[in-house]
């Protein structure tokens, strides 16, 4: 059972999503449940980077519903196509928000988050059945770098369903 996860004290966001993708790939091998794996995915993300907020929205019948989590009160539910993660949920395409005030139809679940990065989660059969959102308490702090350590993430979810 793992008690910690080890990462270079780096500002280089791509080192530290090469070093801890492994990690969470073994973290989660072998075990079955969803929201377990999501839970532990949510707190090494939130460890690794100290992001404001981390956590997954899991689509329940018509809405998303809030899921496994790090950081502040989170709002519970988010209808399809509302807010960011209804827009990536809608669209099946991830987004990165570098300013949420500018984002139209924007749901402030915490007005201290500036900024958010949303990617979508595909099952076996290719539907979306939730999404991976993050949040920070600073403008554009989101790039293309962690589009692709969060891409590489989410891949690691999907082969473990």
């Amino acid at each position: 059972m793992a008690e910690s996860i080890a990462f270079s004290k780096t500002s280089d966001r791509g080192i530290i999503y090469d070093e801890i993708a492994p990690q969470i790939e073994s973290l989660i091998a072998g075990e079955t449940d969803l929201v377990a794996n999501l839970a532990n995915i949510a707190a090494v993300l939130k460890e690794a980077f100290g992001f404001f907020w981390v956590g997954f929205y899991l689509r329940k019948e018509d809405q998303l519903v809030l899921g496994p989590f790090q950081g502040p009160l989170a709002c519970t539910r988010i209808d399809f196509g509302q807010g960011v993660c209804g827009h990536v949920y809608s669209t099946r395409e991830a987004i990165i928000v570098p300013d949420v005030e500018e984002f139209p139809g924007h749901i402030a679940c915490s007005s201290a988050s500036k900024s958010e990065i949303v990617l979508p989660l595909f099952d076996k059969s290719g539907e979306v059945f939730g999404v991976l959102d993050v949040d920070s308490d600073k403008l554009d702090d989101f790039s293309e770098t962690d589009l692709k350590g969060l891409h590489a993430i989410i891949k690691i979810v999907q082969r473990s369903l």
